[in-house]
């Protein structure tokens, strides 16, 4: 993935779901088919269509971090902002899949259009209804997030390639207020190690929370502002990644052992601005219609890729290694057993 696609209160929450995992039990009533799909078709719709703005807050691995959000639905164009509250200052600006990200403390602005990966997007939003086919909705409880009435939704795993994740939902719009990506307690690696789904017996920790901690809905929308967002101070350096769209048969590998649940949402070839002696790295995105996984590959080089080596940061884990001559690097909000399955998914068929 993508993203969609953050919180100080699912920062407190977490931590007391932590300390009684019970609590993270997926119970509540199954959630027949037809309203499970209509659920998910709403807070589509709502991710779309509408105008909102507020502060959302990530909580990862004991960091928390927050941001101001932007996004306006005008005419059927998309404009959309976050402004990085907490550490360096950073701003993302994107209108339809013209993104500019700028960086004041180095006067650095990266433009990219994200034509090519159209599954990536600036806010986590977005739930495909074909998750369904990998996951089973359980309706939860009612709550309130950043005070509105909200509907919370167990999504349960069928194996142990993805987490489980938990939404609180409006109530009125079916705007996404909060995400929580959940694994069982006891035994993580153990219980993924295989593929099987998890023991819904198991506590349960959260791994990284987002959510709503302000939000007005049906604000006025104001295009040009984020328009104007997008443009920098005459001293700004501007970088403009190559990309262009390629699939991985154009460039010689196969997918030849599709990791099950996953599909090939985007492919394209990406380098440096200015090219450079290293050539581009094709990047792949795969997703089950609720979870993004990035897969890069690259030419092997001695000089930069020293060590194979996996690692996570609350649920987004990486993993890279050697293939022949070529370097992969796999990095999603999966398990790590996961991230093997795709690292191993393809064969190299062209020089």
């Amino acid at each position: 993935m993508a993203a969609c696609a953050a919180l100080l209160l699912g920062f407190v929450a977490s931590a007391l779901a932590q300390a009684n995992p019970t609590a993270l039990a997926p119970t509540g009533s199954a959630t027949s088919a037809t309203e499970a799909q209509d659920w998910l078709v709403r807070m589509q719709r709502a991710a779309a269509s509408s105008n909102f703005r507020g502060t959302m807050v990530f909580s990862s691995g004991g960091a928390v971090s927050s941001s101001r959000v932007t996004h306006y639905a005008v005419d059927g164009q998309v404009y959309e902002m976050l402004e990085a509250l907490d550490g360096q200052q950073r701003r993302v600006a994107r209108h339809d899949n013209l993104v500019h990200m700028l960086l004041p403390q180095t006067r650095v602005l990266v433009v990219e259009n994200r034509q090519t990966l159209a599954a990536w997007g600036t806010t986590p939003q977005r739930v495909d209804p074909a998750a369904l086919a990998q996951y089973d909705l359980r309706r939860q409880a009612d709550d309130r997030v950043a005070g509105r009435a909200a509907v919370v939704f167990w999504l349960q795993p069928r194996d142990g390639l993805r987490y489980a994740q938990r939404f609180w939902v409006d109530r009125e719009t079916a705007l996404l207020l909060r995400a929580d990506v959940l694994a069982p307690q006891a035994s993580r690696a153990a219980s993924t190690a295989s593929g099987a789904a998890p023991n819904a017996g198991l506590g349960w920790q959260v791994l990284e929370s987002t959510a709503f901690s302000a939000l007005e809905l049906d604000v006025q929308a104001k295009p040009q502002q984020v328009l104007q967002a997008m443009q920098p101070g005459p001293d700004y350096r501007v970088v403009r990644p190559r990309q262009q769209t390629a699939t991985p048969d154009e460039q010689g590998w196969v997918l030849a052992h599709p990791v099950p649940g996953f599909k090939l949402a985007a492919s394209a070839l990406r380098g440096m601005d200015g090219g450079g002696a290293r050539a581009p790295v094709l990047h792949t995105m795969f997703t089950d219609g609720l979870t993004l996984v990035s897969v890069f590959i690259e030419a092997y080089d001695e000089q930069v890729h020293r060590a194979e080596a996996l690692g996570q940061q609350g649920a987004t884990a990486s993993l890279s290694k050697r293939r022949g001559d070529h370097w992969i690097t796999v990095v999603g909000d999966v398990p790590p057993t996961a991230l093997g399955l795709f690292v191993a998914a393809f064969d190299r068929r062209g020089p």
